[in-house]
């Protein structure tokens, strides 16, 4: 009878790599590179294994580090072009919608989900999440809605649907508004939804009375996100309201967390440098003369997503692997199981911002009453305590 495995180890299949690292902690960026290049194997569970790293692992700068710095990432810093941010989005997005669909699920969301309980389904806390967007800009029927990165148009089919917008999302991805317009008009919702395919410095100047950015504008980059902020802010009505959900870096940062942005950068998202601290999301906002409104953390539900991911990549191994091969199941089964820990651990932050123009006239007291239930709460607490 074979041995059960109790907790997860490394495998050297490379004799190199075993001479150099078995029984010493081995460079993290060195780890990735060598599992996704099939030189080692990891027995039992990647995430688990991933907890335990301090134990096998390493933070020091690498060469191949060193050199992606300066050759990819840097230049990607300055030259955010048209041309160079569709080369980067569509070499990642126009994979394959079934590539996608193994981790992502039928919502085909690939934004943070919104959890009641870690028990919930996947689609449930996707779908409580487009409802909780939408109740925090308080979309209301009629008003004409902008999603800009919609993805494959879930966000945007769902509000036309349930809160009876005008919802128009932009991609520039041709697979994603193609696979979201075939939804759209499955659902007969064609006359109130659509997806256009373009960059959004390409969205026509007309006005919305919502507009929403989940998770897009670390796409823009340093070098044109206050640019994207003031078009934000051009395209939104004067008593319109603005949702960000963003994913952001700590302001303290650490050798492992430098790894971490550079094997995204370099595998995953190639070109999304504007993955920063809130601080600085902020004073841009402001900057651009948004009034924030509230600011929620939802870093926990970011991880508890990404976890979901997981573990549909891996029940999904097989078909992947003959899809797209082992290369692409491994990079992508340990960016999940990484980017699960990046949550958990909180080393990254997932914000979801509510703004408005910051002019005189905006109608500020829409707020009051919004936590309706809380206030009752608490008076009733405040009368207990009085009697």
């Amino acid at each position: 009878m074979a041995e059960l495995v109790t907790s997860p180890t490394i495998v050297y299949t490379d004799p190199a790599l075993k001479r150099r690292y078995e029984g010493r902690k081995i460079p993290m960026n060195t780890f990735f590179e060598a599992f996704i290049a099939q030189k080692l194997d990891v027995t039992g569970d990647l995430h688990q294994l991933m907890r335990q790293r301090d134990a096998f692992m390493n933070y020091r700068l690498t060469m191949e580090q060193v050199r992606f710095l300066v050759q990819d990432f840097i230049p990607s810093l300055i030259f955010h072009t048209k041309k160079a941010d569709r080369k980067f989005v569509t070499e990642h997005y126009d994979r394959g919608n079934d590539f996608f669909h193994h981790f992502l699920g039928e919502t085909m969301v690939y934004t943070s989900a919104f959890f009641e309980s870690q028990e919930d389904t996947l689609e449930a806390a996707q779908l409580r999440k487009i409802r909780h967007v939408a109740e925090k800009i308080h979309l209301k029927k009629g008003e004409r809605l902008l999603d800009i990165g919609c993805g494959w148009g879930t966000l945007v089919a769902e509000t036309a649907a349930h809160f009876g917008v005008d919802a128009t999302g932009v991609t520039i991805s041709k697979n994603q508004s193609e696979f979201a317009n075939e939804r759209i008009k499955a659902r007969k919702l064609q006359d109130t939804a659509r997806v256009l395919t373009i960059d959004y410095r390409e969205i026509p100047k007309r006005r919305f009375d919502k507009i929403t950015v989940l998770e897009m504008a670390e796409h823009v980059g340093i070098r044109n996100f206050q640019k994207f902020l003031n078009q934000v802010r051009g395209l939104l009505d004067d008593d319109g309201m603005f949702f960000l959900q963003i994913v952001g870096k700590r302001v303290q940062t650490d050798p492992h967390d430098f790894t971490w942005l550079a094997f995204m950068s370099k595998y995953i998202f190639p070109g999304a440098d504007a993955s920063l601290p809130l601080g600085y999301v902020t004073n841009q906002l402001e900057k651009a003369g948004f009034e924030i409104h509230s600011v929620e953390n939802i870093n926990v539900h970011y991880g508890l997503t990404i976890h979901k991911w997981y573990l549909n990549w891996m029940r999904n191994r097989d078909k992947v692997v003959a899809a797209y091969g082992e290369w692409w199941y491994r990079l992508w089964y340990i960016f999940l199981a990484w980017s699960s820990l990046i949550g958990e651990e909180g080393r990254a932050g997932c914000y979801q911002l509510v703004c408005n123009k910051a002019r005189p006239g905006f109608d500020r007291l829409q707020w009051v009453g919004e936590n309706v239930s809380l206030s009752e709460f608490s008076a009733q607490e405040s009368e207990r305590k009085i009697a």
